[in-house]
C-alpha cells in the first residue's frame, strides 16, 4: 500500500526530471526505494563514511543498505556515524539542505527517541524547502527492529 502510494507520487518527479535521494537504512528508506526505482525515477542512496570510507552499518541495516545500493543509480558518502542517533539527524539536516523538494512520509506525530520526523519537516520548511507530507488513509506505524532515525 505504502509503496504504491509512493509510486505515484515519485512517477511526478520523474516528470520534472528529478532524483530522489534516501539515506541507506531499513524500513521506509527501501519502500521508499523500491517505490522510486519502479516509477524510474533515479535514485541516490546516501552512506555514512568515516575519512572518505564507508562505515559499517549495524546487521539491521545492511540488508537494506545493499538493496538500496542495486536500485540506485549513485551512491554518495556522507561523514556521520550510523550508531549515533543525533549525528544521523544531522546527516539527514545536512542533506536536506541540499534538496528542493522533500516527500515526507509522516503522520502529523511529534518527534521522540524513536522518530525525527516532525523535526525534519519543521527544519526543511524553515530552510526553505518545498514540504509534501502524506501519510496513506490506511497505514499504521510499525516499529522496525533495530530502527533508529
Amino acid at each position: 500500500m505504502m509503496e504504491e502510494e509512493l509510486y505515484w507520487r515519485l512517477a511526478e518527479f520523474v516528470r520534472a526530471g528529478k532524483a530522489g535521494l534516501v539515506r541507506a537504512g531499513q524500513g521506509l528508506p527501501i519502500v521508499f526505494g523500491r517505490a522510486a526505482r519502479a516509477a524510474g525515477l533515479a535514485l541516490v542512496t546516501v552512506l555514512p563514511s568515516k575519512n572518505g570510507v564507508p562505515e559499517v552499518l549495524d546487521a539491521c541495516d545492511r540488508r537494506a543498505a545493499g538493496e538500496l545500493l542495486l536500485l540506485s543509480e549513485q551512491v554518495r558518502l556522507l561523514e556521520y556515524d550510523p550508531a549515533d542517533r543525533d549525528a544521523c539527524i544531522a546527516a539527514d539536516e545536512s542533506l536536506l539542505r541540499s534538496c528542493g523538494r522533500l516527500l515526507a512520509v509522516w503522520d502529523g506525530s511529534p518527534s521522540n527517541s524513536e522518530d525525527a520526523t516532525a523535526h525534519l519537516v519543521a527544519y526543511a520548511r524553515a530552510c526553505g524547502v518545498d514540504v509534501e507530507v502524506f501519510w496513506p488513509a490506511d497505514a499504521r506505524r510499525m516499529a522496525v527492529e533495530g530502527e533508529r532515525s
